[in-house]
């Protein structure tokens, strides 16, 4: 698995790639294919993310707990979903708060791979999952190597927005420099769906924040 990281991280992040934990997580994903288990995303896909978002690019990073766990959804990016693929309720609660925030267009796709070409690297802090068991990669490892990715990020770019929606998202707080970086906080956009509308991710405006901070403004519309 390790030979799908690509090689723009890889060297930064070499010694975590070769580590025992991250060994662990190899091993793990070996045992669930043995058994038969449907793991998501594809393997291919693992790293996607990174594939998409090197890290001299990034200037936002939006933090999602773990992929997507149904059939044609996860792709490697968090909240995104390939077109064609139903948009999924958070998702719709994120295109409504960007529709109100900038007045972009609500599309009709849940793809977001133009915000990751920009630099919004779309990190799930668990990048696996068993095919319909939400959670069920939690403790794995995965933890362990993401929260050093959001540390190297920390510590190797400037003027980064670290968005993080949800409690899960703002355990990771302690990870970032935020005597250079900009953290924006709210409740999940899923919180939206149980609070009827009034849960704080409505009216947080994550978006015309992290363009008023940054040097060169995201183009956050997908249409």
């Amino acid at each position: 698995m390790k030979d799908l990281f690509p090689s723009s991280w890889k060297m930064i992040l070499l010694e975590d790639i070769l580590s025992p934990n991250f060994l662990k997580i190899q091993q793990f994903l070996k045992q669930q294919n043995k058994l038969g288990l449907t793991i998501y995303p594809p393997e291919k896909d693992v790293f996607h993310a990174f594939k998409v978002t090197s890290l001299k690019q990034i200037k936002v990073v939006i933090i999602g707990q773990d992929p997507y766990h149904g059939l044609g959804q996860a792709h490697g990016l968090c909240f995104s979903v390939k077109k064609g693929a139903k948009i999924p309720p958070s998702l719709k609660n994120i295109f409504r708060e960007l529709n109100e925030d900038i007045g972009c267009e609500i599309p009709n796709h849940g793809e977001l791979t133009s915000w990751a070409e920009q630099g919004v690297f779309l990190l799930n802090s668990i990048l696996t999952v068993e095919e319909k068991k939400p959670s069920s990669h939690q403790g794995i490892g995965w933890e362990i190597f993401t929260n050093k990715v959001i540390q190297t990020i920390s510590e190797h770019q400037e003027k980064v927005v670290f968005l993080l929606w949800g409690n899960y998202a703002r355990k990771k707080k302690d990870l970032i420099d935020e005597s250079k970086h900009l953290i924006i906080e709210s409740a999940h956009p899923a919180a939206e769906i149980y609070a009827g509308g009034k849960a704080g991710f409505y009216g947080s405006k994550p978006f015309s924040r992290a363009n008023q901070f940054l040097p060169s403004p995201i183009n956050w519309c997908l249409t």
